[in-house]
């Protein structure tokens, strides 16, 4: 009896660390789509005509990166709210 309780708490601590780190993962790209837009404001402005040019090649970059942010939001979901629930059905 001691043994579950014990495992349960381990597996609900590692749920939780787990969770904890996937979300970390939103910190990656908010930093290149910060860089990317800021490097693609300066080139416009040293060169107007390529706006368009630089502007969807931007946005195709930033929607990119975006997805690795979004796996990692949906892995700490995922770890928060799924998991604890099938690692409790597994240790009864």
């Amino acid at each position: 009896m001691e043994y579950q309780i014990l495992a349960k708490g381990i597996a609900l601590a590692g749920c939780g660390i787990g969770a904890g780190l996937a979300l970390i993962a939103g910190i990656g790209p908010g930093i290149g789509e910060g860089n990317c837009a800021a490097r693609a404001c300066e080139v416009i402005g040293r060169n107007p005509e390529c706006k368009g040019d630089v502007t969807s090649s931007m946005i195709l970059g930033i929607a990119l990166s975006e997805t690795t942010g979004i796996y990692g939001f949906v892995t700490g979901l995922l770890l928060i709210f799924v998991a604890p629930g099938m690692f409790m059905g597994y240790l009864n």
